[in-house]
């Protein structure tokens, strides 16, 4: 029998955030189920928090792996990750989905290419960006 490994693994900083966006737990939940489904993902679970005096992390576990944001409102950052086992959910298509809701003015974007041995890189899709 033959097992395939294979996975895509993309991050996401994002920089340059509004406060109030990635300020609240609920809204980011919302925000992460909705880039689940969006890129065909099976959402198992939900873990979220809010930090005091500000900050949030939400984790989506995924039957093909994990969704998760982890944010600093203070410095107007938000740090995205998902990483999807198989070829069949692409999770640049929540990270892009999560980069259009979030609408930082900067953001850095790296996939790797994960499971058929060493870890290699890949040009994402959609490029790195500053805003003007």
């Amino acid at each position: 029998m033959t097992y395939s490994t294979f996975g895509r693994h993309v991050a996401a900083d994002l920089w340059e955030v509004d406060f109030d966006r990635i300020n609240n737990a609920g809204f980011l939940q919302n925000q992460l189920i909705a880039a689940a489904e969006r890129c065909g993902a099976t959402v198992l679970s939900v873990s979220e928090r809010q930090f005091e005096p500000q900050g949030a992390t939400v984790l989506l576990l995924l039957s093909e792996s994990h969704l998760s944001i982890h944010t600093y409102p203070e410095r107007g950052f938000a740090a995205l990750d998902c990483y999807t086992c198989g070829d069949t959910v692409d999770p640049e298509i929540a990270i892009h989905y999560l980069i259009s809701v979030l609408k930082p003015r900067t953001y850095y974007v790296k996939k790797l290419i994960r499971g058929i041995g060493e870890i290699g890189e890949e040009p994402p899709a959609m490029n790195s960006m500053q805003a003007p």
